[in-house]
Formats: C-alpha cells, sequence, structure tokens
C-alpha cells in the first residue's frame, strides 16, 4: 500500500476543507470503487430491463447467482493471495524482477484448478438436482471463473500501485456489461436474466483480458524459477490459513443463517436468508469508510515511522533503534484510536440516516430489526482486521493466524446461538467474534512492543539449512585428552 502516501499528503497538507473532501474522494476511488461500479451496473441493467417484470423465481435465480459468484469467488481466492502477495514483495525487496512471472503462473494455476473443480462440483447439482438450464448453469460458471481471474490479478497490480488503472478497467468492463445487455435483449431478443448474466461475464472477461496484459507489460521477463514460488506455501502455511479463516468469517455467520427456517431455497441448490443478507450489506457499507482510512492514515503517518525503525535497525544505535520503536508503537496507538474514533463519527451518521430514510424505500421489517446488530459487528471488525494489519508488518504471523481462529470461530459458535434469540440480536454473533478477535490481536500488539527486540534479532540462523547427514555432535572428548598428556 506505499504507492498512494505521496498523493494523499499533496492533497492533505493544504488543510482545508475541500482537500479534506478531494482526498476522501481519491481514497474512496482507489480502494472501494471496482465494488460501487459492479453494483451500480447491476441497478441500472436492472433498471434498464424493467426486471420488475421478470418472474419472481427468475429474479431470484440471477440474485442468488450473482452472490454465490462473488462470495465464493472471494473464498476460492482467499488462500492463496496472502502468500503470493509476501513472494511479491520479497521479490521486489530483491529487486529480482524477472521472477514475478513464475509467481503469476504458478499462483494462477493453483488459483484456477482449485476455484474450477469447486465451481464444477456445484454447477452439477445445480443442473442435474435443480434443474436449470444448461445454458445458464454455464454462464453462471463463466462468471465465477473470470472473476476469480479477476480477482487474482488485481492482486499485482495492487503491488505495483496502479489503483487508478484497477478503476478504470473497472468502469469499462462494466460499461460494457451494460450495453451488451441492452444489445441482446434488445436487439438480439435473449431473456432478460440470461442477458445480464452474460454480459457480466463479458464484462469480467474484459477486466481480466486488460489485467493481464497490463501486467505482461509490466513484467517482460520470466527467470523460470517456479519452485521457489511453491515453497513459499509450506514456509507461510501460516498465512493461507489466517487470510482463509479472516474471509470465512466474514461469511460464516450468512452460512448459519441459512441453515435456518427464514432460508428461501433456489432451483434446489441455492440457499439464501434475504433479510439477514441485506442487512449484513447494510452494515458492511456503513462502516465500509474505514478501510478508506486506514489506508490514508497507514500511508501518511505510521508508514514512515516503520521505515525509520527498519533503517535504524539495519545501521543505528540502541539508543536510535530504541528511540524509533517508541515512536513507531506511539504512532501505531494513535493509528487504532483514530481510525476508532473517526469511523465513530462516520458510521452513527449513516446508521441514523439508513434508519431514517431507508423505511421510505421499502427497507423495514426484519431487515432494519437484524441492521443495527450487524453494524455495531462490522465496525469491530474492520478495526479487528486493522490490528491484524499491523501484525503483518511486525512479521507475527501466530499472533495473526490466533487472531483469525478465534475470530472464525467464536463468530460462527455465537451465530448458533443467536439463531435463537429474538430478531434484534441477530447479529450478535459477528460483533462477539470481532471483538474477540481483535482483544488477541491488540493483545500480540502490546506483547510485541514489550519483545521486538527479541522477535527482531532473535529469529535469525547462524549457519545455513540444507539438506544431508548432520557432522557428530561431539567436540572434545576429556579422557583420550588427559591421556595423551600423560604419554607425553
Amino acid at each position: 500500500m506505499a504507492g498512494i502516501g505521496v498523493k494523499l499528503n499533496k492533497i492533505y497538507n493544504k488543510n482545508t476543507l475541500t482537500t479534506n473532501l478531494i482526498g476522501m474522494g481519491y481514497s474512496t476511488m482507489i480502494t472501494i470503487a471496482p465494488m460501487i461500479l459492479v453494483i451500480a451496473a447491476i441497478m441500472v441493467m436492472q433498471i434498464a430491463l424493467d426486471m420488475s417484470r421478470v418472474g419472481y423465481s427468475q429474479r431470484e435465480l440471477f440474485a442468488c447467482t450473482v452472490l454465490y459468484i462473488f462470495i465464493f469467488a472471494l473464498l476460492s481466492a482467499a488462500p492463496f493471495n496472502s502468500v503470493l502477495s509476501r513472494y511479491m514483495s520479497d521479490i521486489i525487496y530483491e529487486e529480482k524482477y524477472e521472477d514475478i512471472m513464475p509467481c503469476y503462473y504458478i499462483g494462477m494455476i493453483l488459483n484456477m484448478v482449485f476455484s474450477s473443480l469447486f465451481g464444477i462440483v456445484f454447477c452439477l447439482r445445480e443442473y442435474l438436482v435443480g434443474g436449470v438450464d444448461i445454458f445458464f448453469v454455464f454462464a453462471g460458471y463463466c462468471g465465477y471463473v473470470a472473476l476469480v481471474l479477476v480477482f487474482y490479478q488485481m492482486l499485482y497490480l495492487s503491488i505495483c500501485k496502479d489503483y487508478n488503472k484497477i478503476s478504470f478497467f473497472f468502469l469499462l468492463g462494466m460499461a460494457i456489461s451494460v450495453g451488451m445487455a441492452l444489445f441482446l435483449v434488445y436487439i438480439l431478443d435473449w431473456g432478460k436474466t440470461i442477458s445480464m448474466l452474460v454480459a457480466l461475464d463479458m464484462g469480467f472477461f474484459c477486466i481480466a483480458c486488460l489485467e493481464m496484459a497490463l501486467i505482461r507489460n509490466y513484467f517482460k521477463e520470466n527467470s523460470g524459477r517456479y519452485r521457489r514460488v511453491l515453497t513459499y506455501f509450506r514456509i507461510y502455511w501460516k498465512l493461507v490459513l489466517t487470510n482463509f479463516l479472516y474471509t470465512l468469517g466474514l461469511y460464516i455467520h450468512n452460512f448459519v443463517f441459512w441453515t435456518t427456517d427464514l432460508r428461501v431455497v433456489v432451483a434446489r441448490s441455492f440457499v439464501s436468508v434475504t433479510s439477514y443478507d441485506l442487512a449484513t450489506c447494510l452494515a458492511m457499507f456503513t462502516n465500509l469508510s474505514s478501510s478508506v482510512i486506514f489506508i490514508s492514515r497507514i500511508e501518511m503517518h505510521f508508514h514512515e515511522r516503520y521505515k525509520a525503525y527498519s533503517e535504524a535497525v539495519i545501521g543505528g544505535r540502541k539508543m536510535d533503534i530504541d528511540l524509533a520503536k517508541r515512536r513507531m508503537f506511539r504512532q501505531l496507538s494513535e493509528e487504532l484510536m483514530n481510525l476508532v474514533r473517526i469511523q465513530f463519527i462516520i458510521s452513527v451518521i449513516i446508521f441514523f440516516l439508513c434508519i431514517i430514510l431507508l423505511p421510505r424505500f421499502g427497507f423495514d421489517g426484519l431487515v432494519m430489526k437484524i441492521y443495527p446488530c450487524l453494524a455495531a459487528g462490522y465496525f469491530v471488525l474492520f478495526v479487528m482486521y486493522a490490528a491484524i494489519i499491523f501484525l503483518y508488518y511486525f512479521n507475527d504471523l501466530t499472533g495473526a493466524l490466533m487472531s483469525a481462529v478465534l475470530f472464525c470461530f467464536t463468530t460462527g459458535l455465537a451465530s448458533v446461538v443467536a439463531t435463537r434469540l429474538p430478531e434484534i440480536w441477530y447479529g450478535i454473533g459477528v460483533f462477539i467474534g470481532s471483538l474477540c478477535g481483535f482483544t488477541v490481536a491488540y493483545a500480540r500488539l502490546r506483547w510485541l512492543e514489550k519483545n521486538l527486540d527479541e522477535h527482531i534479532f532473535c529469529k535469525g540462523s547462524l549457519l545455513k539449512h540444507k539438506k544431508g547427514i548432520p557432522p557428530s555432535s561431539k567436540v572434545f572428548d576429556r579422557y583420550e585428552n588427559l591421556l595423551g598428556k600423560e604419554e607425553k
């Protein structure tokens, strides 16, 4: 994330209301614009094609297909992206840019094989058990594969700091989707739901192709060293589990409620709880600005303190190292407190606006009963993730894994209990799980503050590790040495 700090500093240093708004808009554009563009494109297509005239079952089938595409594309990519990101960071630090393409190809093969097999199993059930038209099933599968590619390649462009181009690719792809949907319905006279799904597929594939072209343009050399990439999955297996469990924790409470009597089953394959899923979406958007705030604050303040500490460790005196460490952790505490304080104000304002305005647009009843508790839960969740990111900074993979395990397990268990509580407490599982995960992450950060010298300076090895027969452990024989002296 070290690429947008310079731009943000230039904007915020003017310290005016206008520049603050511009800075927030810029941060939003480069972080959450892709998701907003996809949602906007789907809404535009639904309005332009007058989806209200389509049968309820067809509308639900389309909505569930898109929902599953996004959820399981994120879940299938989660185990790979964190390790590949670590590999890329090390390669860039070593300036071995020719090793990036082997990482790109190995990661793509692993991601696509795992994701495709998972998707094939579900699509077979959708066709054989659910009786969904084979063309619609194939279109959904293509959309899933395309989105997996999009999410995977965004990793490389994010490391290259090409946030603006990512947003532009999504804008172009979603514009193509809207235009293609209108063309398929009004020119080729296709059905509306299949037209929207095929149009989304084409938009996602367009984005994936543009991303691939840009990556290949950046990294033209290929060293052919593929084995090293695979070793990273063995060395950093904790990263694999941490990222997967965190992503699973984002949706495990939804999965729990999908097993209750509130669920709606579509085509005997798709399961959802519309009221709970919609309340989850609203709660996420209520607190989504925390990611913007966090990236902005990290880029503008904490990264400089972390860099100063790293430079002191490499060639500074102990006094300089201790001073840099104190400043770094003081800044870390300030960033967490600022994130909580600013996000609390924003979340409260958005919460009251939702409570007042959304019932006028048909969002009432069970959705608004579930929403407040989920909004509180997602507020803590995003703060917890900020603490986990700080643990990544210090290479504390054990602490990050502990936080993710507790978060995922507690969220699932508490959500099971919440299904038996009154409706207003349905979202308490997310709150309890996030609070437990944040508690562990914050305690681990404090432990690192007290033991950072040991964590930094006592992790290495004086001898190079290699395979083979170890030398004898005997270095001195006292009796033989004494006998030798007597003979002399």
